[in-house]
């Protein structure tokens, strides 16, 4: 397969800063949340209604996003609890930080205009859980309206139902189950924040490719002959909000490069660059084949380099850290490709995303590990 050989780049004056992934990233923290969440609430509901058949899910089921990569919001509720069949929406929220004033919950996830007035959505609960007291209630939109304030939270720029502290945690309830809950999303969002941190350490390597741009004021060109060049062409075109042209004809290409000999750090070159042209195109029938293919593959070297201590290990120079780094982000991008991909293009030959980092073998073990090694740095 021949590909153009040169890449040409505009001026300094096109560069824009890329916020696409931090707007994912920050999609995926509440995605953590939800997904751990859903056994918990089901095992609550299940006390709730002795001798009733309870089951929670998602809405959208295994379709499930916690981004639209074409854009828009969802308007569905985050879970579905069907208690002997009946179908009951629950909206779910958390609290990070303690001592707050107010409890905030968007008008629309609450109440529905009937004539000149508003009124709560029937059959409409909420779950919410106070991470820092350990703490959850149970209750619904009438509540809300009934206990809360209607005004302006400057954070979300609109208006809300917003129910003081003295009235709000006099409901809240411990459960025994929350500590360990709440840990678990804590060390997946730690693990989130630290795969990220890749995006900047790429940045600062690849500064002298915009330097040039910037400081020389001439067009760039990289001729994406290897793996490490044709990175380096995304990494850069991403971050000038550019598309290369015949994108689809890219993205077979890289796909080229996954063979079993591949490090750590080349899987995540070549995992940023299929997420990068996966978001600029449209695929047909035989290049989603191709593609589903070859994330089993990523998937399975991945694993193959998962040690018994938490780390990852493909490399005998890169340290632990770093290769542990290129693991997580490698599989960050992949979990958001394969929902992708099912929600998109209707594939069930990939397992859906049923909680995050759900390939990691020792979660645990991987969290302590790089809290242990980042708090000896600072």
């Amino acid at each position: 397969m021949k590909l153009d050989a040169k890449t040409i780049y505009a001026q300094s004056s096109d560069i824009k800063s890329r916020t696409y992934l931090e707007y994912r990233r920050d999609m995926k923290r509440k995605a953590i949340a939800e997904l751990e969440v859903i056994e918990w609430l089901e095992k609550k509901l299940k006390k709730l209604n002795p001798k009733k058949k309870v089951k929670i899910y998602k809405s959208g089921g295994d379709k499930f996003l916690w981004f639209l990569r074409k854009g828009g919001i969802s308007r569905e509720p985050d879970f579905i609890a069907e208690i002997n069949g009946d179908k009951i929406e629950f909206e779910f929220q958390y609290a990070e930080k303690e001592n707050l004033d107010f409890y905030d919950f968007k008008i629309s996830k609450v109440s529905k205009k009937k004539g000149n007035r508003r009124v709560p959505i029937d059959n409409k609960f909420f779950i919410y859980i106070h991470k820092p007291l350990l703490k959850y209630a149970i209750f619904n939109s009438d509540w809300i309206m009934k206990n809360g304030e209607y005004g302006m939270v400057e954070a979300w720029r609109s208006y809300a139902f917003r129910i003081p502290k003295h009235k709000f945690e006099k409901i809240l309830l411990k459960d025994k189950d929350l500590p360990k809950l709440c840990y678990l999303i804590d060390a997946k969002n730690y693990l989130l924040n630290f795969q990220h941190n890749l995006i900047e350490i790429n940045r600062d390597k690849l500064s002298y490719l915009f330097q040039q741009v910037i400081d020389d004021n001439k067009i760039l060109k990289i001729i994406p002959k290897d793996l490490d060049s044709f990175f380096k062409v995304c990494f850069v075109l991403d971050h000038l909000n550019k598309i290369p042209q015949n994108a689809n004809l890219w993205l077979v290409y890289i796909l080229s490069y996954i063979k079993d000999n591949l490090s750590l750090e080349d899987i995540s070159k070549i995992v940023y660059s299929i997420d990068f042209l996966y978001s600029k195109v449209e695929l047909q029938s035989n290049e989603i084949n191709l593609l589903v293919k070859k994330i089993k593959e990523l998937e399975r070297l991945i694993d193959k380099y998962s040690q018994e201590d938490g780390s990852y290990k493909s490399s005998l120079t890169a340290s632990p850290l770093d290769e542990t780094r290129y693991a997580l982000f490698s599989i960050n991008l992949l979990e958001d490709l394969i929902q992708d991909i099912i929600f998109y293009y209707t594939v069930k030959e990939l397992k859906p995303i049923e909680k995050i980092y759900q390939s990691l073998k020792y979660l645990d073990k991987t969290y302590k590990l790089i809290k242990d090694a980042m708090d000896k740095m600072n």
